[in-house]
């Protein structure tokens, strides 16, 4: 059967053991390629605004390319109305970012701003993936509405990778192999740092209550702690 496949596919230009061969290369190399350094995670949030591409005008329907060109519109066509934009900060920068009032921070920060590392598994508040920093406290993205968070400052998985000071802790994470899916990661390095920066010396059972919040369905629990106390030695340390 196998023979006759290949066969089959061989006048077609390619056989399919071939192509799966070929495929299987291919993913291999984009994975090998994909490693996680400073500077490459730095150029990817730099590159984050570039997501929300069009602005639409919820009079008439009409759309833009940029909040500018949705403002100047509203300015001649409905000098009477406000355009409809909030303002987040973000890793210290601020976004306008047009949203439904109904839209969580979590459908914000993926769909607007395509900052994917606070992830949705359980969308209702249990599991802790969803984990950013606001105003200094770990908080919940998935049941935070965005339209709450103007004004306030908003810390993400992919602001803290492309701080080099934190680097202590990803290496931790890496080093202890704290992950095995690695889908709910981003919220404990996220929960992590707000203990480190409130708790710069913590010891094992700080570490066990700041993460209480977070789930791992891989059952790692134990190299988390391990990982986060080493990281805050280097921390202090200064490494």
């Amino acid at each position: 059967m196998v023979k006759e496949e290949e066969q089959n596919g061989s006048e077609k230009g390619v056989s399919r053991r071939e192509f799966l061969t070929q495929a299987g290369w291919a993913l291999g190399s984009a994975a090998l390629g994909a490693g996680w350094t400073p500077s490459a995670d730095e150029r990817a949030l730099q590159a984050a605004p570039e997501f929300e591409s069009k602005y639409a005008c919820p009079v008439d329907a009409q759309k833009f390319a940029t909040f500018e060109e949705l403002q100047a519109h509203f300015a001649t066509a409905h000098p009477h109305v406000a355009a409809p934009v909030t303002t987040l900060r973000v890793n210290e920068r601020d976004y306008p970012v047009q949203i439904e009032p109904q839209w969580t921070l979590q459908q914000t920060l993926q769909f607007k701003l395509g900052l994917t590392g606070a992830k949705t598994m359980c969308d209702r508040g249990e599991c802790g993936s969803c984990t950013v920093i606001i105003d200094g406290k770990p908080a919940l993205s998935c049941t935070t509405l965005a339209v709450e968070c103007e004004g306030k400052s908003i810390e993400t998985i992919e602001g803290i990778a492309a701080n080099s000071r934190w680097n202590p802790l990803i290496q931790a994470y890496m080093k202890h192999d704290a992950m095995q899916c690695g889908y709910c990661t981003p919220g404990f390095i996220v929960t992590a740092k707000a203990l480190l920066d409130k708790n710069p010396n913590p010891t094992e059972e700080d570490v066990r209550q700041a993460l209480a919040g977070n789930l791992c369905r891989c059952s790692t629990y134990p190299r988390h702690a391990k990982a986060i106390l080493e990281a805050a030695q280097g921390l202090r340390d200064g490494k």
